[in-house]
């Protein structure tokens, strides 16, 4: 019994720190179902490829947050479920479904993990 209780004992840091590595798209994916382009930018790397219903570019962190203020200006947010999660640091990315201004969008995100957080690389929207 003691070596079993031990164990659990030891695994509990491991656990939690695989689960904060899988965090990182739980605020990201609030940010886009509220429609916050302010937060959602904080995420952004200085600059990073955005590609919005086939308009894609290079931008900086503050051209970015206009590109999707103006998406959520066009298109109000009513929901975002993340419909699947892969890779492992550096470089995971997410797929979700936003639902937004009577229409269906499939997002797909790219994250980098460098030493001073967790970036987005690449945002992609396209329209089912």
């Amino acid at each position: 019994m003691r070596p079993f209780f031990l164990f659990l004992i030891l695994s509990i840091p491991l656990l939690s720190i695989a689960q904060s590595e899988q965090d990182v798209f739980v605020p990201i994916a609030k940010y886009l179902q509220n429609g916050d382009a302010e937060r959602l930018s904080a995420w952004f790397a200085s600059n990073l490829e955005i590609d919005v219903m086939g308009n894609s570019n290079v931008f900086s962190k503050q051209q970015g947050k206009q590109i999707l203020k103006e998406f959520f200006e066009e298109y109000s947010p009513k929901s975002f479920e993340i419909a699947y999660k892969s890779g492992k640091a550096p470089m995971k990315y997410a797929i979700g479904i936003l639902k937004a201004g009577g229409s269906s969008f499939r997002v797909t995100l790219f994250v980098k993990t460098e030493e001073r957080g967790n970036f987005i690389q690449q945002l992609r929207i396209e329209k089912e």
